[in-house]
Formats: structure tokens, C-alpha cells, sequence
């Protein structure tokens, strides 16, 4: 990555607090120490960004009760007089209010950036930053589902397995009820594609709320809170091992409307695995190989593609493996000569004087890391009474079609300079994309060896092969690279980029969950945004719109001249 264009220093988590006079009289000293904290912290940047969040997070809530992706029928709603929020004038108004919350969120999420990258007159810290996570997730909590209905097909398949039903074996279609008919049309015969551990919660979480899709909706975000609590744990401490800066970090990887609004108001299952595979990788470069290991078993219990970063895992194990076996011997000896033998083989593949043939090395890590996994996924499995259909069922994505996934978008392509029908091109476009997806794996998990860097950067580019290359792809897939990414130092360009996208990806999907991507002027309307939000980064008014409105106000206050 280029160099970092700014300061990465040790950070403070703590304020300068000014003394304050107006203080009730007799109050407890910690009292008083919070409010004057609180006070300076309301006066300050990143406070008035953090109220600017909350209050666009409160209009997405509210939009999302009429343009959401609402219930096909709301006896709430119906109940509180408020069903016109979902026709004609009211849903305008509700997708405006939606739109609004969102510009509003990115807004607050770009000038909280300029704050935490040093750039205005004061900086903030870590705590402030995991503060207003709860500030800007609070409203949505009791949202309803936005810009997905993916939580529907949870709850549907919870109650499958709650119902004595395999959600592996048969789709939510094979038990009829409410929660049946608000899946989305194409997933209800659809059989489950997430690990054990989630079908677990929801069943824990149907037998709790029965079918009540407005409780099992808030349930299911409480469910995957721990997620967003280990992400902002581990997202800043990779940042030990990989260079960045964690205010940085936490404010791309978790404080970005891309994971706040569609992880949490979109009630997906990534913002659990994320966490987990976030965690699981922190505790592998703290050398808590078995523990990290579990915990990145447990995330691929909830999704697949937690996974992706197990091989690479290995890696690390015999990167550290090596490094104690050399501390050893130079103690045995008291000479330097092997820190010498140690520089000139880094590679974990190769031999060194210190270790057995490296393939017996590898066959041992490897082994202890595939039983670990299969103990922690077969336990899970034989919980919940599940077999591992879940490996077939991967294949309900293909049903999933938009040019976010590169084989779409060449498929497209071809059918507009040839006569041929795009399904037939669309097959062998995924087929080809699919070889070379396991190619570029292999590739780079062979490739990002060498380090612990490299093994964590090549997990980030495994992510970002299957987010492209797979039959399917949707917004919030980006938020599996993006959450180790963000470790990384890098420099403001870089964060511009990535701004820039986060701000398209969040904005090219419709609040009910379709897709905006086939609407010229929807696409046009997230590119223009995405870019003044990029530029908003490091120019405080990109568009110059305060200094044109200052001149055009410049002559209308000045005296008029005498002849």
C-alpha cells in the first residue's frame, strides 16, 4: 500500500478537560468529571458529526416504516393509523426521509474522518469513536429491515428448524405461516446456506417470539450486537500488527454507513461472522492459535466464507512456530548467528535450521487446525441435528443477478455485441470466472507466506477474488475485506478510494431491498455522491458551494458607491 500521508503516533485516549464553574453544587466528583467530559465532547467536531449520525440514523428508522423493507402486511402500522406512510404521497416522503438519513450518516461519517485523521483542530479518541456506535446504531435497532429482507428468510429458517423441519433439506415454503410470507418470492424454496451455530440462534430466537416478525427482527439485531462489540475490539488491536492507526481503523471498518446501516438495519449475518473472523485473527497473532482457530470455526458455523481465512492462518502458526524455535536455540547457544539464518529463509515453506522438513511442519499445523475446526463445526452440527447440506445449499446465490458480480457484468457485455441469449452466456461467464476465483486462491495463499502482514493482506485479496469472481455479489459482501483492511496504514489518497466506494456501494440499492443498479440515473446520482464524499475527505467544501454563496453575498452587504 502507499505510505501513510499521515502521522500514525501513539494515541491518547483521554481529553484535556478544561475546568467548568456551572456544575451543580454537591455532585459526586465522577459526576461531575462525565458531565464535564460530555460537555466538551458535545462542543467539539466530532461530537456535532456524532449528532448529525444520530439524527440522519432516526430519519431512516422513521423512512423505513413506509419505504423500508416493510412487512407485506402491518397490523402495527394499521393499528397507529400510519399505513399511508407506505403509498403514493407517504411512501415519497417515507424514501425521502430514508435518503436524507443516509446523505446525512455519510455526511457525519466523512467530517468524523477528517477529525480522526488529524485534519481540523482536534482529535479524536477510541472511546469517543465506540461511543457513537451506540449513538448511531441505537434508532436503528428498531428499524425495520432495510435495503434487504434477508432477515425474513432468517427467521423463516429458524423456525424450519424449530418446527422439526432440515433447513438443509427443504426451503421456509415447507411451513406455512407469517414468517413464510415475507420471504422474498425467490428464496422461499431455497434451502438454507448458513452454518449450524446460526440456524441455532434462530431457533432460539423463533421459539422466543414465535412468529412475531417484529420481535424476532429486533431480537435477531441484539443477536448479532457481540459481533459489532468484537469488531470494535479487534478491528483497532489488529492495527498492533499491521501498522494502521486504530481511530483509523475503527472509524472505516465500523463506523462506515456501508456496515452500520446495511449490517445492522439490513440485519445481516456478516456483521457476526465478520466480528469472529476479525477476532479469530487477532488471536492468532497474539500466538493464541487454538483459541483464534475456534473462533474463526465458530464464524464459518455462521457463514461459509469466514473460512477463506483459515490457510492462511497457518501460515502465521508456523511463521511463529519458526520464530520460537530460533529464540530457543539463540539461547542455547548465546550467539546471533541464527537471528543471521533466520533473516535469509522468512519464507514459512522453506527449511531452516531450526525446524523439521517443512512439509512435516505443515502437515502437523495444518492437522491440528483442520481437528480443531472439525471438532468445533461437528459439535455444532450434531447440536442443532443438522448434516452438512449447508455445503450444497451455497448454491442458491446463483439465483442472485446484478453486475456487482464480474461475471454478470461480462455476461452483459458479450450479449450486447453478440445475438447470443445472456443465461447461456451467463453460464459459461461464471464457469470461467469460477476456475480462475480457485486459481487466484491458491495463488495467493501460496503467494502471502512470508509474514504475518502478508498472510492477513492475502486474506484481504482471497475476500475481494470471491466478492468479484462469485456468481453473486452484494454490497455489504465488501465488508469482509474492508474490516482487516482497515488495520493496514494508509495514506489519505487510499481512504479517498475507499471512501469514495463505500459511499457508491451503500447507496446503489433501493431502501426495499432491489436493486438500483439497471436505473441510469440511480447509478449516476450514488457516483456523483461517491465522489464529493471521496474529495469531502481532505477538502473541507469540494464543490465550493460556501465560498460561492459568500460571494454572491459579498456585494449584496457592501455599500453602494457614489458617483
Amino acid at each position: 500500500m502507499p505510505p501513510s500521508e499521515t502521522t500514525v503516533g501513539t494515541m491518547d485516549n483521554t481529553r484535556t478537560l478544561e475546568r467548568q464553574r456551572h456544575l451543580p453544587t454537591g455532585s459526586d466528583p465522577g459526576v461531575r468529571t462525565w458531565l464535564r467530559t460530555a460537555g466538551e465532547f458535545a462542543r467539539s467536531p466530532e461530537g456535532h458529526a456524532a449528532l448529525m449520525g444520530f439524527f440522519g440514523a432516526m430519519m431512516i428508522t422513521f423512512g423505513g416504516f413506509g419505504a423500508g423493507a416493510v412487512r407485506k402486511r402491518d397490523p402495527l402500522l394499521e393499528a397507529l393509523h400510519l399505513s399511508w406512510l407506505r403509498f403514493g404521497h407517504g411512501y415519497v416522503l417515507s424514501t425521502i426521509a430514508i435518503w436524507i438519513g443516509v446523505l446525512l450518516m455519510i455526511t457525519a461519517w466523512v467530517r468524523l474522518g477528517r477529525t480522526t485523521l488529524g485534519k481540523g483542530d482536534s482529535m479524536v479518541t477510541l472511546n469517543e469513536l465506540r461511543a457513537i456506535v451506540g449513538i448511531w446504531i441505537t434508532p436503528l435497532l428498531f428499524a425495520a429491515p432495510m435495503f434487504s429482507r434477508d432477515s425474513y428468510s432468517y427467521l423463516a429458517q429458524g423456525a424450519l428448524l424449530r418446527d422439526g423441519f432440515d433447513p438443509y433439506q427443504v426451503g421456509p415454503v415447507a411451513n406455512p405461516g407469517v414468517l413464510l410470507d415475507n420471504v422474498s418470492p425467490v428464496w422461499t424454496t431455497t434451502t438454507a446456506p448458513y452454518g449450524p451455530v446460526f440456524l441455532l440462534m434462530g431457533r432460539a430466537i423463533t421459539s422466543l417470539t414465535g412468529d412475531n416478525v417484529i420481535a424476532g427482527t429486533i431480537a435477531l439485531r441484539v443477536v448479532m450486537l457481540p459481533g459489532l462489540a468484537l469488531m470494535m475490539w479487534a478491528v483497532p488491536y489488529l492495527t498492533k500488527h499491521l501498522g494502521g492507526k486504530p481511530t483509523v481503523a475503527l472509524w472505516l471498518a465500523v463506523l462506515n454507513p456501508l456496515v452500520l446501516v446495511h449490517l445492522i438495519g439490513g440485519v445481516h449475518n456478516e456483521m457476526l461472522m465478520v466480528g469472529l473472523m476479525c477476532a479469530g485473527v487477532a488471536l492468532v497473532l497474539e500466538r493464541h492459535h487454538v483459541a483464534g482457530i475456534v473462533v474463526v470455526a465458530i464464524g464459518v458455523a455462521i457463514k461459509a466464507t469466514a473460512g477463506v481465512a483459515l490457510p492462511f492462518l497457518v501460515w502465521i502458526w508456523i511463521l511463529h512456530e519458526k520464530e520460537r524455535r530460533a529464540a530457543e536455540r539463540r539461547a542455547a547457544l548465546d550467539s546471533d548467528t541464527a537471528l543471521t539464518e533466520e533473516q535469509k529463509h522468512p519464507d514459512a515453506a522453506r527449511p531452516s535450521a531450526d525446524m523439521p522438513h517443512p512439509l512435516f511442519v505443515f502437515a502437523k499445523i495444518a492437522g491440528i487446525g483442520v481437528g480443531v475446526f472439525a471438532l468445533v463445526f461437528g459439535a455444532a452440527s450434531v447440536i442443532a441435528g443438522v448434516g452438512f447440506g449447508w455445503v450444497t445449499a451455497l448454491q442458491g446465490s446463483n439465483k442472485i443477478i446484478n453486475w456487482l458480480s464480474l461475471p454478470t457484468l461480462l455476461a452483459h457485455m458479450v450479449t450486447w455485441v453478440t445475438p447470443l441469449a445472456f443465461d447461456s452466456v451467463l453460464d459459461v461467464t461464471r464457469l470461467l470466472c469460477q476456475i480462475a476465483m480457485v486459481a487466484l486462491l491458491v495463488a495467493t495463499w501460496w503467494r502471502f507466506r512470508h509474514s504475518e502482514r502478508e498472510a492477513v493482506m492475502g486474506i484481504i485479496i482471497a475476500f475481494v477474488a470471491i466478492v468479484l469472481l462469485s456468481p453473486a455479489a452484494l454490497p455489504w459482501y465488501y465488508s469482509w475485506p474492508l474490516a482487516l483492511a482497515a488495520g493496514f496504514a494508509m495514506s489519505t489518497r487510499t481512504l479517498m478510494w475507499l471512501v469514495g466506494i463505500c459511499t457508491w456501494l451503500m447507496l446503489v440499492f433501493q431502501p426495499d431491498g432491489s436493486i438500483g443498479l439497471y436505473n441510469f440515473w440511480h447509478v449516476a446520482l450514488a457516483t456523483f455522491a461517491a465522489v464529493v464524499a471521496a474529495l469531502s475527505l481532505r477538502t473541507v467544501d469540494p464543490l465550493h458551494l460556501r465560498s460561492a454563496s459568500s460571494k454572491a453575498a459579498a456585494p449584496e452587504s457592501a455599500p453602494p458607491v457614489r458617483a
